[in-house]
């Protein structure tokens, strides 16, 4: 078995203009999708919403002199707007799982974390 992350990054822009309506679509394809996984013997471990990238906070520098910048570390028009973290032996039935998240356009990345064990 093998950990995964599934990273959504995305337009925060796209959720913060959509209406309720909207978003009720976006948490259903989210219900949806941790709901196929668990049928299909993936096993959810974490994951979360993040709050938009401008309440983020940069650290740069060291540990008796660091520097604290607000925002992103990144300028970019995607953001990480959340996580998954995903125990499996099958990534291919993972990976057409996570075409419910990518459906209408969006995208999910999709990476195997590393075991230190």
């Amino acid at each position: 078995m093998t950990e995964y992350i599934v990273l959504l990054p995305g337009d925060e822009s796209v959720w913060a203009n959509a209406s309720a309506e909207q978003q009720a679509e976006m948490f259903e394809r989210h219900r949806k999708f941790t709901e196929l996984l668990e049928a299909r013997g993936h096993q959810v471990t974490g994951g979360n919403e993040l709050q938009p990238s401008s309440a983020a906070k940069t650290v740069t520098g060291s540990l008796d002199n660091v520097s604290v910048t607000d925002g992103p570390y990144a300028e970019s028009a995607e953001q990480l707007g959340g996580y998954y973290t995903v125990i499996t032996d099958n990534l291919d039935d993972l990976l057409k799982v996570c075409g419910v998240l990518a459906d209408g356009g969006a995208s999910v990345e999709v990476r195997p974390t590393v075991d230190h064990s």
